[in-house]
C-alpha cells in the first residue's frame, strides 16, 4: 500500500518520464548527448534527494520510496544516473554531508587511498562517469570506514560503455582534493549490496515494461485473421513472462523494505538472483513474441533488453548471489536454516 509520500513520488516520476524519456531522448543519450531537460526536471522536483533527510534539505523518504524511482528508471529506460544519485545522497547523509548544488554524483568503485586530504586511486566501470561532476567512495580499513565526496577531474576519464551504451568510465584520481569526508559505520561491502538492490529494482521495472510491450504487441499484431494474443501458445508464453515479472517486482520490493529493518542481506541476495533468472527467460519470450521486428534498432524493445542484460551483470550476477546464499545457509547449519527464512536474516 502506497502512503502519501510514496504516491506523490510515483506520480511525479511517471509524469516526468512520460513527458521527457522519448525514443529520441534515449537514442541521443546513446550518442553521448546529456539529457539536460530531463535531469533538470528530476532535480527541480527533488527526486534525486529521496533518501536524504529533511534536515539536510532532502525528501526524507524510505527505501521503499527509492525503490519506486529505481523501478521507474528501468520501466522507462531513463538515460540518467538518478539511481546512483539517490544512492550517493543516502551515503553522504549518513555522514551528514550535503550533496553539492548543481551536481551529478556517481558511485566510485576501486582501491583508494587518502593522504593529507588528497584522494588517489582508479575507479573502474564507473556509472555515468563521463557526465558526473562528483563521486562518492567508501574507504574502509581495520579501524574505521569513511565516506568521501570528491570532484571528478575531467582530464582523467577514459570513457567506456556497457551493452546498453550507458557510460561506464574508468577514472584515474591522483591527489584530488577531498570536498567532504566523515567516519561512518558501514561494512566494506555496503556499496556493493545497495548497488545490487538498486539494479534489482531497475531490472524489475524493465521486466514490467517487457510485459506491457509484449501484451500490447500481441493484441495489435494480426496473423491468420486474428490477433496473435488469441493463440494459446502466445498466451502461455505471456503468462510465463507475467509470472516472472511479478515475482521479480515482489522480490525487489521486499529487499527495499528489508533495508528499513536492518536485515537486508537475505532479501538483496534473493532479489538479485531472482531477477537474474527472470531476465534470461523474459527477454527471450519478449523477442519471440515480437518476432524479427523486435531485433531492429528502429523498434524500442532492445532499449529495455540491452539494459536488462547489462544491469544483471553489475554488482554481482545472479550466480554470485546464489552462491552467497548457499554459503550462508551451509555456514549457519541445518537448525538455523528455516528460522533464517522466516525471520529474514542469514
Amino acid at each position: 500500500m502506497l502512503n502519501e509520500t510514496s504516491q506523490l513520488l510515483s506520480d511525479s516520476v511517471e509524469r516526468i518520464f512520460s513527458d521527457h524519456v522519448t525514443k529520441e531522448c534515449i537514442i541521443n543519450s546513446e550518442k553521448g548527448e546529456w539529457p539536460k531537460d530531463l535531469w533538470d526536471e528530476i532535480v527541480n522536483n527533488g527526486l534525486n534527494l529521496v533518501l536524504v533527510p529533511e534536515e539536510l534539505g532532502g525528501v526524507g523518504g524510505s527505501w521503499f520510496d527509492a525503490g519506486i524511482l529505481f523501478k521507474a528508471i528501468g520501466k522507462y529506460q531513463a538515460p540518467i544516473p538518478l539511481a546512483e544519485n539517490i544512492t550517493a545522497g543516502h551515503l553522504l547523509s549518513m555522514g551528514s554531508i550535503q550533496l553539492p548544488e548543481n551536481s551529478i554524483v556517481t558511485i566510485l568503485n576501486g582501491d583508494f587511498s587518502i593522504k593529507d586530504n588528497k584522494f588517489s586511486g582508479i575507479s573502474k566501470r564507473t556509472p555515468y562517469g563521463s557526465s558526473a561532476t562528483h563521486g562518492v567512495a567508501l574507504i574502509t580499513n581495520k579501524n574505521s570506514s569513511k565516506i568521501i565526496l570528491i570532484p571528478i577531474p575531467k582530464g582523467s576519464i577514459s570513457n567506456d560503455k556497457n551493452l546498453a551504451l550507458e557510460s561506464r568510465s574508468t577514472i584515474d584520481f591522483h591527489d584530488v582534493e577531498i570536498i567532504g569526508s566523515s567516519e561512518v559505520e558501514f561494512s566494506s561491502d555496503y556499496i556493493f549490496k545497495i548497488g545490487a538492490l538498486m539494479r534489482s529494482c531497475q531490472i524489475a521495472g524493465g521486466l514490467e515494461f517487457l510485459l506491457e510491450q509484449s501484451v500490447q504487441y500481441a493484441n495489435d499484431r494480426i496473423q491468420f485473421g486474428r490477433p496473435i494474443a488469441k493463440f494459446q501458445a502466445i498466451q502461455q508464453e505471456l503468462a510465463v513472462l507475467a509470472t516472472h515479472a511479478a515475482a521479480s517486482g515482489v522480490a525487489a520490493d521486499y529487499a527495499c523494505l528489508s533495508m528499513e529493518d536492518g536485515c537486508e542481506d537475505l532479501a538483496i541476495a534473493s532479489a538479485k538472483s531472482r531477477v537474474d533468472d527472470a531476465v534470461s527467460i523474459c527477454a527471450s519470450i519478449a523477442h519471440q513474441v515480437h518476432g524479427a521486428i523486435g531485433f531492429t534498432y528502429e523498434h524500442g524493445l532492445h532499449f529495455a533488453t540491452r539494459r536488462l542484460w547489462s544491469w544483471r551483470a553489475e554488482y554481482g550476477a545472479g550466480s554470485y548471489w546464489a552462491k552467497f546464499l548457499g554459503e550462508k545457509a551451509v555456514a549457519s547449519g541445518a537448525k538455523k536454516f528455516w528460522p533464517s527464512i522466516t525471520n529474514g536474516k542469514i
